[in-house]
């Protein structure tokens, strides 16, 4: 086993190589900026790991980990076009350093790439990590289809929004793990308890996400704070503050969430506000403990040893205590 800052360093070399120039320049050039901009490498790093801790070598995952992170920055470009957003990573994002257009067409050709990474693994393998794939990218779709919905919706209910970040971000980081699993040719039941492990915490992941949107610094986070409050979306910290406060404040807040101005700075100092005196930052913070327990609960499950899951659940709590 590697440690993580390994995997990174491991993966990133294999992605510096497939990440090259290509004619036409205007197709594989935002393709190479997007897959250059640097993040965690979560998912990739996840499929490696888990080749690993199932006894496989982790270097027979890369090309299943460099699919999970070409698919994951595809979906990146297309989401930050319906949300105009400017940065990604703190740098332009793709269609504002070109255009919509290039952003579409770049994005639906690392899709293309993204399926055909799984060419490279014998019949058995291809097929399995094709048929997951295609459950994953459409769940991720879904999601992203109920995430676009909530904003117009003045009745999104928490479990409707569990539900929604299940499928756009959890399933794919328990998909990558399965990934690591699928070709590390571990057993069924093996695959699918780490594909549980993997979504519980995509969750967690996903509400320290929300979480940082609104209280995180903009100088690590490397995206626009308070993004989702300007984009009127119905995160976790809204949906609890609606629950915890006051009917006076609950239509202030609601009011607030029907607006788009020009300048959003009051807009985003008075919501984060209400977040803050209705419990609601607080409560997200509990969620986020209650998913990565739930998380560290599937490991006893697997058929691996104990070393290797204080491994994973090492990985687990760094994400938990992460600021970026």
């Amino acid at each position: 086993m590697l440690s993580i800052e390994k995997y990174q360093k491991e993966f990133i070399g294999f992605l510096e190589n497939y990440a090259t120039a290509k004619e036409p320049r205007n197709l594989y050039e935002p393709i190479t900026y997007i897959l250059g901009l640097g993040g965690k490498r979560l998912r990739p790093v996840l499929t490696l790991m888990t080749a690993d801790i199932f006894n496989a070598s982790y270097k027979t995952a890369m090309d299943a980990a460099l699919s999970v992170e070409v698919f994951h920055n595809f979906s990146l470009v297309h989401d930050d076009i319906m949300d105009d957003a400017p940065l990604r990573r703190g740098q332009a994002t793709v269609h504002e350093k070109w255009d919509v257009n290039t952003g579409i067409l770049s994005g639906d050709a690392m899709l293309i790439m993204a399926y055909q990474l799984f060419e490279n693994y014998d019949a058995l393998i291809f097929q399995e990590l094709a048929k997951l794939f295609s459950k994953t990218a459409l769940e991720v779709c879904e999601g992203q289809q109920y995430d676009v919905d909530f904003e117009t919706r003045n009745d999104v209910t928490i479990s409707e929004y569990l539900k929604m970040i299940e499928y756009k971000t959890a399933v794919l980081v328990g998909a990558a793990m399965k990934m690591g699993a699928i070709v590390a040719r571990a057993s069924e039941q093996d695959q699918n308890n780490i594909y549980e492990f993997g979504k519980n915490l995509g969750i967690a992941f996903q509400l320290q996400d929300d979480y940082l949107d609104a209280f995180g610094d903009p100088k690590t986070f490397g995206k626009q704070v308070g993004g989702d409050i300007i984009e009127n979306k119905k995160t976790f910290l809204y949906l609890k503050a609606l629950e915890f406060l006051n009917e006076t404040d609950k239509t202030k807040l609601t009011n607030l969430f029907s607006t788009n101005l020009d300048d959003n700075s009051a807009k985003i100092e008075q919501v984060k506000i209400y977040f803050e005196q209705s419990g609601s930052a607080l409560a997200t913070k509990e969620a986020i403990q209650q998913y990565t327990n739930k998380a560290f609960s599937v490991l006893e499950t697997l058929n691996v040893s104990e070393d290797k899951k204080e491994l994973l659940k090492a990985f687990g709590l760094s994400l938990m205590n992460r600021t970026v």
